[in-house]
C-alpha cells in the first residue's frame, strides 16, 4: 500500500519538482496538492492522507500545523523549508509536526525521513558531552573513542563522535578511517543541510556508531566558523542519542562554544607529575562562572596509579572539587589496540581500563 501524500506548496515550480520526486518514489503517491494549508483544511480529509508535506517558509502554513494535525490525526506531517532552522524546527515539532526537511529533496531523503519520524523528537532527549583538557596529552581522544564504542554497544542507540580538535584531530587514526567528508565540509554546507543529509557526512565505524572526522590539514581549521559549528551540533541532536565532542586543548572559540552547547562537560587530564592538578584548578575556576556549574561539569583523571578509591579521594582533596571519574594507567593495552585499529574495550573487555570506561558509560546512560 502506497503512502497517500498531500503536498502543500505555493511556488508552482517547486510544487512540480516535489510532485515529480514523490510520484517517482516507490511506495508513495500524490493524492492532492494545495497552494496553502488553508486551502487544504476542509478538503484533504476526503483523501485520508498518510503523509502531509507542508511548506513552512509561508508563516501562515506554519501556524496551521495544529489544525492540520487535528483534522488528520493519523497523518505524518513533515515541514519543508529552504533552510534548516533549529529553533523553528523545535516549535514545529511541538505543534505536531514529525519531521523537518530542506527542499528540494531527493526521493531517498524523503524515504529516510519518513523511516525515521519516530526519532523526530530525538533532540529533546539527546545528550551532548564535550571533553575539555587544559593541555595536550590528556588521553581524552583515546577515552572518547572507547567510550563511544561502549555506549553504542550498551544502548543500541545512535552514537556520534565529533572530532572538533580542528587542527590535530586523531579520530581517523583511532578508528582507522578514510572519510569522504570531514567537519570542514559539514560546517561549510550546514546552511543547506537537514538532519537526513547531514548524516552522510559522518563515517560509519560499526553498529550504531558514526564519526565526523577532523580536518585533513591543520590550516583548514580556519574555515570552521562558530556559527556553522553551532548549527552542526544542534542539527546532530536530531540524529544521535549521544554526541561526544573532542575539542582542542585549552580555551578557544571552538572549545568554549562546544562546552556551552553541551549538556555536560568533562574536564580531563592525565596524572603525570603534579602540574596537571594545577592546570585543572585554573580551568575549573573559569568554568565556575557558569550558572549551576556543579550540574554541568565533571572532573576526570586518566593514567591514575594506584587505581584506587583512596587515590580518587586524594585527587578530590587536591582539587577542592569532587573528582567523579578516574581511568587506570594501561598504556600498553590502549596503544597496542590503537595500532591494530581496534578499541581497548573490545580487545580486552575485562581489563581495568575497559571496566572504568564501562562505568563511565553507565553513569552517562543513567543521566548522572
Amino acid at each position: 500500500m502506497a503512502y497517500r501524500t498531500v503536498l502543500i506548496e505555493e511556488n508552482k515550480m517547486m510544487m512540480e519538482r516535489l510532485t515529480s520526486v514523490v510520484r517517482n518514489l516507490a511506495g508513495f503517491e500524490v493524492s492532492a496538492r494545495y497552494a496553502t494549508a488553508g486551502d487544504a483544511l476542509g478538503q484533504m480529509q476526503a483523501f485520508n492522507p498518510d503523509l502531509i508535506l507542508v511548506d513552512v517558509d509561508n508563516e501562515h502554513n506554519a501556524l496551521l500545523i495544529p489544525d492540520l494535525k487535528r483534522n488528520i490525526p493519523g497523518a505524518v506531517i513533515i515541514c519543508l523549508a529552504r533552510r534548516w532552522d533549529s529553533e523553528a524546527q523545535a516549535k514545529l515539532l511541538y505543534m505536531g509536526a514529525k519531521g523537518y526537511m530542506v527542499k528540494p529533496f531527493t526521493g531517498e531523503e524523503l524515504l529516510e525521513t519518513v523511516k525515521n519520524v519516530s526519532r523526530s523528537s530525538l533532540s529533546a532527549y539527546s545528550k551532548v558531552i564535550s571533553f575539555f583538557s587544559p593541555k595536550g596529552k590528556s588521553g581524552k581522544s583515546t577515552l572518547i573513542a572507547n567510550l563511544g564504542t561502549v555506549l553504542a554497544a550498551k544502548t543500541n542507540e545512535p552514537v556520534a563522535v565529533i572530532d572538533a580538535d580542528t587542527q590535530f584531530g586523531d579520530m581517523t587514526v583511532f578508528f582507522n578511517l578514510t572519510p569522504q567528508s570531514t567537519i570542514v565540509e559539514a560546517v561549510r554546507d550546514i546552511s543547506f543541510l537537514s538532519p537526513v543529509t547531514l548524516r552522510t557526512y559522518f563515517t560509519d565505524t560499526g553498529r550504531n556508531l558514526q564519526v565526523l572526522c577532523g580536518t585533513s590539514k591543520p590550516d583548514m581549521a580556519e574555515t570552521i566558523t562558530i556559527e556553522g559549528f553551532t548549527s552542526l551540533v544542534k542539527m546532530s541532536r536530531n540524529l544521535y542519542k549521544y554526541i561526544l565532542i573532542d575539542i582542542p586543548s585549552g580555551f578557544s572559540d571552538i572549545s568554549a562554544t562546544a562546552c556551552e552547547l553541551s549538556d555536560k562537560t568533562i574536564i580531563t587530564t592525565m596524572v603525570n607529575g603534579g602540574y596537571e592538578v594545577q592546570h585543572m584548578k585554573r580551568a575549573l575556576e573559569i568554568f565556575k562562572a557558569w550558572d549551576h556549574y556543579q550540574e554541568r561539569l565533571d572532573l576526570l583523571f586518566t593514567r591514575v596509579n594506584p587505581f584506587t578509591e583512596e587515590q580518587k579521594n586524594k585527587l578530590s582533596e587536591q582539587m577542592g572539587y569532587p573528582v567523579k571519574y578516574i581511568i587506570p594507567n594501561e598504556y600498553l593495552l590502549v596503544s597496542e589496540a590503537a595500532d591494530n585499529g581496534r578499541m581497548a574495550v573490545t580487545r580486552d573487555p575485562d581489563s581495568q581500563f575497559s571496566k572504568a570506561v564501562e562505568n563511565l558509560a553507565d553513569s552517562i546512560i543513567a543521566g548522572e
